[in-house]
């Protein structure tokens, strides 16, 4: 059995989900600057769980399609808040967002 690490902690691999390229994300403070709010509000969005951040090369990262027109999308707070009910940690919750869904369009992101 594996173990998986926190999401803070997680090593940046071949296998974690999200945006495939560097420009499908952004670091906290562009999405301070994007939203207009000062990184300590970023931080207290992402302990709300208004937004998901996770760690990709040694940084805290957010893919750049969940914050939108200047705006976090409208359904994710309560999409992450049902995720962490049900369990997922923000690596799992990134991955469900992430897979490609039969029932919809694509991904849940989408």
């Amino acid at each position: 059995m594996t173990e998986s690490l926190p999401a803070d902690r997680a090593a940046a691999g071949p296998d974690q989900a999200g945006p495939a390229d560097a420009a499908g994300w952004l670091t906290l403070p562009d999405v301070a600057e994007r939203l207009d709010v000062s990184i300590s509000k970023v931080h207290q969005m992402i302990r709300d769980r208004e937004l998901l951040a996770v760690r990709r090369d040694g940084v805290r990262r957010v893919p750049t399609d969940l914050v939108a027109n200047r705006t976090v999308l409208k359904h994710l707070p309560g999409v992450l808040n049902l995720l962490a009910d049900a369990g997922y940690d923000d690596e799992a919750a990134l991955r469900w967002l992430y897979e490609p869904d039969d029932t919809l369009p694509g991904t849940p992101a989408a």
